[in-house]
């Protein structure tokens, strides 16, 4: 063979190589709804990822607020454009149980791709909200979180006041008191107004929000949130908000930066705003347990998770499967892990992750961070706090948000505000049951 047929032939077979698609990179789309200091971190683990293997590339995008991300995933799983990875807050995990086909549990994920992957590596306070029943873990919890008061400690040292107050009745009573103290629009307020109002209010009270667990024992489950703790909690909110000593904020996350931007000298948000207090706020600011009333039988209880976990889309192809577990796997990591905590605010996933945290001695020089994992752990979990697993809950607690909203404005007493809220929620359930698969 001449020499040159012998170099063409090379450089023909050079071409072929690198048009060969085994040597493609596989992109991997994540949509999530991270922002700020959060969505740096997102960013940040995909960079990680991409750059310590070749085979696989992890895109995110910001699809919206957790409700907007959770619709837009519906609609491209129908139009069969779903993401390889969703990210999805912990209210609608009933509804992500509910549609047949949409999702590929994890702990098949995890076993198919031969990815190292043992639940009881995992805090089982958080991963309990996204298994079944016997414990088959269905989403990856990725950024889990509770509710906790932010508060401002300049302003409480203004009242008197060295740590902030336990109960709710002191809670009120400080509030007022920073009203005439430099605070005259808002003595405390807060974000995500049924989390903390009904939901984390009921178990931190160890009062059911629902029969059947809250629903986590099943899907025939029927609301109980006008019982006499939320009737009597929420009549004290409306009698607060007639003079500001409490100040409504809205219904979801967007008001916080009035803590910030030090409007609010005392803020009801998640743990997972950790980045963003430390990043914005110009004074010396803590965070402390929600408070409870002490009058009301074995409280404080526990906490419930809030945050969001990593639902796996269906219809996917084998490789594709295969990059999202190891990915996975990386996010497991336990130095990533404790990295990923301590930098967010967000609890470790990992017992190991936690282990570190308290080993490294990070939770004495930043007590904040362990403020949610001691709410989480403060007693055994019961039936009426362990959870909560309700059907078409992202567009309940619109409607619930909706009769809290009327009492505040004093359009409706407190009874007849959350007995509209239960009677409306009890028909999105059956409508819910009706349509849901099977658990």
């Amino acid at each position: 063979m001449a020499p040159t047929t012998t170099i063409r032939i090379t450089l023909a077979a050079l071409g072929l190589a690198a048009a060969s698609p085994a040597l493609a990179v596989t992109e991997l789309q994540w949509w999530h709804a991270m922002t700020g200091a959060n969505n740096d971190a997102v960013n940040r683990l995909a960079e990680e990822f991409n750059a310590a293997q070749g085979d696989y590339k992890v895109v995110p995008t910001y699809k919206g607020n957790y409700g907007e991300t959770l619709n837009a995933g519906i609609a491209a799983f129908r139009a069969g454009t779903a993401p390889h990875i969703m990210q999805v807050f912990e209210v609608g995990t009933a509804t992500m149980m509910g549609a047949k086909g949409a999702v590929k549990p994890v702990y098949q994920l995890m076993k198919e791709a031969g990815e190292p992957f043992d639940p009881n590596a995992y805090l089982p306070a958080i991963t309990g909200y996204y298994s079944t029943s016997k414990g088959e873990m269905l989403s990856f919890p990725f950024n889990s979180s509770s509710m906790v008061m932010w508060v401002n400690k300049d302003a409480l040292k203004k009242i008197g006041l060295g740590e902030a107050p336990r109960t709710w009745p002191e809670l009120f009573a400080a509030a007022k008191a920073l009203k005439g103290a430099g605070f005259p629009n808002c003595g405390f307020s807060n974000t995500w107004v049924t989390w903390l109002h009904l939901e984390q209010l009921s178990a931190w009270h160890n009062v059911p929000l629902a029969t059947r667990a809250n629903g986590m024992d099943g899907l025939d489950t029927t609301l109980e949130i006008n019982g006499p703790l939320q009737v009597r909690h929420l009549a004290n909110l409306a009698e607060a908000q007639k003079d500001k000593t409490f100040d409504y904020s809205g219904r979801y996350d967007s008001g916080f930066g009035r803590f910030t931007a030090g409007e609010c000298p005392i803020m009801f948000g998640s743990s997972g705003s950790y980045g963003n207090v430390k990043g914005a706020a110009k004074f010396d600011w803590g965070s402390a347990p929600m408070p409870y009333y002490p009058d009301a039988p074995g409280a404080p209880q526990n906490s419930i998770i809030g945050g969001a976990s990593l639902w796996v889309m269906g219809g996917k192809k084998p490789d594709e499967y295969k990059g999202v577990a190891r990915f996975f796997t990386f996010l497991s990591d336990t130095n990533r892990q404790a990295a990923l905590h301590q930098s967010t605010g967000y609890m470790p996933i990992t017992k190991a992750a936690y282990e570190k945290s308290k080993a490294d001695g990070f939770y004495d020089r930043n007590p904040v961070l362990e403020v949610p994992l001691k709410e989480l752990t403060n007693k055994p979990p019961t039936e009426n706090s362990r959870g909560l697993r309700l059907g078409n809950l992202t567009q309940m607690r619109d409607v619930w948000a909706e009769e809290i909203e009327a009492a505040l404005a004093g359009k409706k007493a407190a009874q007849q505000a959350l007995d509209e809220a239960a009677t409306r929620g009890n028909a999105m359930l059956r409508q819910f049951e009706k349509q849901a698969t099977p658990r």
